[in-house]
């Protein structure tokens, strides 16, 4: 792909007037130390000597007329964000991001400036962020696309690891995937961001604030479940993880009229509630629990001379894994029923010991899916978050009951620890406010 001239002239995109913002940077020591004491504590993860931390810098400001900057209201607190801070997450990514990086993709916002090509929002409007970026916030002109943003699939962007042609301060805009994890457009958890038309979207006056907040991780399961292709499932769904990506698919299933047995995996109490009030038909635990249920739906169990149980017959023909972890994935490849479909939501990374035994000996497909794109539903085709903000409105459900933890931008080390600590303090989706 050839590299276009600059389209827009230097200029400068920092303001002068300081922020407040919680910034990541990601160091050999830090790696070093953050994985070391990370198994004594998470505090050290988030406290000190971890590379974390509050810091003021310069305010952002637009870099184009297609532009928009925006006032931050509530950023949410992703698994992928803890991941990353406590070097979990697997390094294949470390490509698609650019660091100091202000973090906070699940993004709330009030619009302060529109540059002259917006003409879709308005200062004082709030609004959402779809963090990742097309070849067009790049600065590539329409005949340099990839092929994925050609196409409405920008979540797989195939430029991510350059540098764009947009004038950023002294240089190109930094490589990177996606709002959040970018060097030169900060995430959520700062006062202000700044973000191309593409990725903006009004929220309706009928969304509260702290449902809202979801419209990024809903619109994650919303993504997942059109393409998949589950709504047309033929026999039982199952989704296995209790956080918010879960509790998304689960939403995303009922308030797009799937009508068949819906089961959710889910561990505590107030996660079962969740569940359920969200739409789920039934609610398991996992380990017998979750075994009498697979029989339950005619498996036939069987015990080898060494391993764990295996089942023929019956199970699930979608299994949503929302947890990505060696165990979750291992579930489903032995839950799934024969020619079924297992949808990878949860960001699965490295696995030692895993046992594929049954994706070829039940002709599993095996589906990954990232972000959100051009979705068909209903006769129509938009983007996911235009679609997850219209059933918000519509279907509300128990969407209030998932942030359960609000605080202040300052007090950042006691929202991690809440979040990281969730089976003590029963946090499902933890914000941040600037």
């Amino acid at each position: 792909m050839q590299r276009p001239s600059r389209q827009l002239a230097r200029r400068r995109t920092l303001r002068k007037d300081p922020m407040k913002a919680v910034q990541f940077n990601v160091t050999i020591p830090g790696f070093i130390l953050t994985r070391t004491l990370g198994r004594v504590s998470p505090a050290f993860v988030y406290g000190r000597p971890s590379t974390l931390g509050l810091v003021d810098r310069p305010a952002p400001a637009i870099p184009g007329s297609d532009w928009v900057r925006i006032e931050v209201l509530l950023c949410g607190i992703c698994g992928s964000d803890l991941g990353n801070i406590s070097y979990r997450s697997s390094p294949a990514m470390e490509p698609f991001g650019s660091f100091p990086a202000v973090l906070g993709h699940e993004i709330l916002g009030r619009v302060v400036e529109v540059g002259s090509g917006v003409t879709h929002v308005y200062p004082g409007q709030r609004v959402v962020v779809d963090p990742m970026l097309h070849c067009e916030a790049r600065g590539w002109t329409a005949e340099s696309w990839c092929p994925s943003c050609t196409g409405g699939d920008h979540s797989t962007c195939e430029m991510s690891g350059e540098e764009g042609p947009l004038a950023v301060g002294e240089g190109g805009l930094a490589r990177g995937l996606t709002i959040g994890y970018h060097r030169d457009l900060p995430g959520g958890w700062g006062e202000q961001i700044i973000a191309h038309r593409r990725q903006v979207f009004p929220v309706p006056d009928s969304i509260p604030d702290r449902i809202a907040v979801l419209a990024e991780p809903l619109s994650i399961g919303m993504h997942g479940v059109l393409r998949s292709g589950a709504l047309q499932s033929p026999g039982p769904v199952l989704v296995i993880g209790s956080g918010t990506i879960a509790f998304a698919t689960i939403w995303a299933l009922r308030t797009l009229g799937f009508a068949g047995t819906l089961v959710a995996q889910a561990k505590r109490p107030h996660e079962v509630a969740l569940a359920r009030a969200l739409g789920a038909d039934e609610t398991i635990t996992p380990g017998d629990d979750a075994r009498q249920t697979m029989v339950d739906t005619g498996a036939r169990a069987y015990m080898p001379v060494i391993g764990d149980e295996v089942f023929v017959g019956g199970g699930f023909d979608t299994i949503f894994d929302c947890v990505g972890s060696r165990s979750s994935v291992d579930q489903a490849l032995r839950y799934g029923a024969a020619r079924g479909r297992i949808v990878m939501l949860g960001c699965a990374g490295q696995m030692r010991k895993l046992d594929l035994t049954f994706l070829w000996a039940k002709e599993l497909r095996v589906e990954g899916y990232v972000g959100y794109g051009a979705e068909t539903w209903d006769g129509r085709t938009r983007h996911t978050f235009d679609l997850t903000l219209e059933r918000m409105a519509d279907d509300p459900r128990a969407l209030g009951d998932m942030v359960t933890h609000v605080f202040k931008l300052a007090q950042y080390r006691d929202a991690l620890r809440a979040a990281f600590n969730h089976r003590r303090s029963k946090a499902v989706k933890v914000a941040l406010q600037p």
